[in-house]
């Protein structure tokens, strides 16, 4: 190749020179003004919803908010807190509070609008950062008198808080509220008042005798509702369900408290929890249910995990590994 084919034009030659010798000026004589890329911190977060498709349905998760529970030693039991602080740190979590997280899928079949689980409401027993639904839903568009159906996993204070107002007013005026008839009887029991179950009992009882005319029960095995299934998980609670969502052939499973933590109940499903009700019989059903999700390949929606609780199980020794699915942050 000829040294001739590089030769510049006499135009491009003078331009390319000019601009050479402005360079080479700016080099010499710094501008006086530096260019800064300098702005205020916006310290904004986008809105507390996620979509995505199920087939022809559409799942919107919206957040109650973080729930903190404090030392993971004190809630995680059955192996030695250092054991539990030592899996939080592989995972690069922190060992001195566990952060829950309350994300409630609302499923739109088209016919109806489907709600799973309500958060705490009022209540702030476990700090004031829960209590956030009705902001979130209104940030996803979603006004409280379109949902048709609550579908409560069991009645512990952080599922059925948001169904009713601190004086006993529905939040959801035209919802069914679903529920087992085993924990509805236990957790709005009267007697257990003197209990160190109060706080659960005086709860549940203010979110759910307003709307007893409104509650209706589901069985183990059930398709209580078109494309719901409801499957028993007891332990956690005696009336504890999981449930099976199901849309033109695509189903995820709604794991609501099986497992609370996708690490410390998850990796190690024997681990035992200081909220279960019957520990042992919450090991067998995580076990139990854990193992046939992850030998069915059935995505799952996980009430506690990490924003937006949505992924995967698979098998990983005598425990399971979660894969968060990726967001789909762009529709089509």
């Amino acid at each position: 190749m000829s040294n001739d084919q590089f030769t510049l034009p006499s135009a491009s030659r003078r331009g390319f020179l000019g601009s050479a010798a402005a360079l080479a000026a700016g080099a010499a004589f710094p501008m006086s003004v530096p260019a800064l890329a300098k702005a205020p911190l916006s310290k904004t977060q986008p809105a507390y919803f996620y979509r995505f498709m199920l087939g022809t349905a559409e799942v919107t998760v919206v957040s109650d908010g973080p729930l903190p529970l404090g030392d993971p030693g004190s809630s995680f039991l059955g192996v030695p807190k250092e054991t539990v602080y030592g899996m939080l740190d592989a995972s690069f979590l922190p060992k001195d509070n566990v952060v829950l997280e309350q994300n409630i899928p609302i499923v739109n079949f088209g016919d109806r609008l489907v709600m799973f689980d309500t958060g705490m409401g009022f209540s702030k027993a476990f700090g004031p950062t829960t209590g956030r639904l009705l902001k979130s839903l209104e940030e996803a568009g979603i006004k409280p008198g379109d949902i048709d159906d609550i579908v409560c996993s069991h009645a512990h204070i952080d599922h059925i808080g948001g169904i009713c107002t601190a004086d006993g007013k529905a939040l959801f005026p035209n919802a069914r509220i679903h529920i087992s008839q085993i924990d509805f009887d236990f957790w709005t029991d009267e007697s257990k008042l003197g209990s160190p179950l109060k706080a659960f009992i005086e709860h549940a009882r203010a979110n759910l005798l307003p709307v007893r005319d409104r509650i209706v029960f589901f069985k183990d095995q059930q398709e209580f509702l078109p494309g719901i299934q409801a499957m028993a998980a007891p332990g956690h609670t005696l009336g504890h369900h999981i449930f099976k969502v199901a849309s033109a052939g695509k189903s995820f499973a709604f794991l609501g408290d099986l497992t609370h933590h996708a690490v410390l109940l998850t990796e190690n499903p024997r681990l035992e929890f200081a909220y279960d009700s019957d520990p042992k019989q919450a090991v067998q059903s995580r076990v139990r249910l854990l193992t046939m999700l992850a030998e069915e390949r059935m995505p799952v929606m996980s009430y506690h995990f990490a924003w937006p609780g949505f992924g995967n199980l698979t098998k990983a020794g005598d425990g399971f590994r979660y894969l968060p699915a990726p967001m789909q942050m762009l529709p089509g």
